[in-house]
């Protein structure tokens, strides 16, 4: 096994348990499997498998029908963390799909930590056409929903920390996808990643951040410590997608 992240690796406890999931359905893949690696968040500093589900990608040349039943019945279900979450595909839909998903491919292909197989990302590349694009209807998206959230659940702060919480999940990726159209590459910590697009874009680090600090709390720090954490990092995700509909990529 090797890696290709960019300094990060899993820690033993979610290497071994990926390991332990992949065995029985590598095995019922047989000669279809092609490769299988650890993703996501599981490569983050700080993740914890006992909260957090560890993402697995497994790649296929093929995944007929006649082998869905046979694969499903050999996919390990645990009652105990760490939990996996795997995603199938084959080659031909990676492929296809890399100009779709820009942001999620190149994530993966800087950020992944190989279990078996060939390493198919030193052969893919990820287009970067749509990638501003896709990063502006991202934070629309996301800068819509958190709004609905907060006005529905201001009432109710262990709600509104609930829903930050989920949210902030899924800024990480989109954070280090602002900081390649900058020309760079992301830094490795997610804290660094935060502080840099602050400085790109003139924002508030403490604000973006905040989210993820109540993300890390199981529980709300208290009813208004919450709602300001929480329009704190609106304002910011308002701010940073007017910045991404003036920006112009060459």
């Amino acid at each position: 096994m090797s890696a290709l992240t960019t300094t990060l690796e899993p820690s033993p406890a979610v290497l071994a348990a990926a390991q332990l999931w992949l065995a029985p359905v590598q095995q019922r893949l047989g000669e279809h499997f092609l490769s299988a690696y650890i993703t996501g968040g599981a490569l983050n500093e700080g993740f914890d498998p006992n909260v957090r589900h560890v993402n697995v990608l497994v790649v296929t040349r093929e995944l007929p029908l006649s082998l869905l039943d046979p694969v499903a019945a050999a996919v390990p279900v645990s009652s105990k963390p760490p939990h996996i979450d795997p995603l199938f595909m084959t080659m031909q839909q990676a492929q296809r799909s890399l100009d779709v998903f820009p942001i999620e491919w190149l994530d993966l292909k800087e950020r992944h930590w190989r279990l078996e197989g060939v390493d198919l990302f030193d052969t893919l590349e990820v287009p970067q056409t749509y990638l501003r694009l896709q990063v502006e209807q991202e934070l629309r998206g996301k800068h819509l929903r958190l709004a609905q959230e907060y006005l529905t659940g201001a009432a109710h702060p262990e709600r509104l920390h609930a829903s930050l919480a989920r949210l902030a999940s899924g800024f990480h990726t989109l954070f280090r996808s602002l900081i390649r159209l900058h020309g760079e590459a992301p830094p490795a910590s997610l804290e660094r990643v935060i502080e840099r697009v602050a400085e790109i874009h003139d924002l508030d680090a403490h604000a973006l951040m905040g989210a993820h600090r109540l993300r890390a709390q199981r529980k709300h720090p208290g009813a208004d410590e919450t709602r300001a954490a929480f329009k704190a990092f609106l304002a910011q995700v308002e701010k940073l997608t007017s910045a991404v509909d003036t920006l112009r990529v060459t």
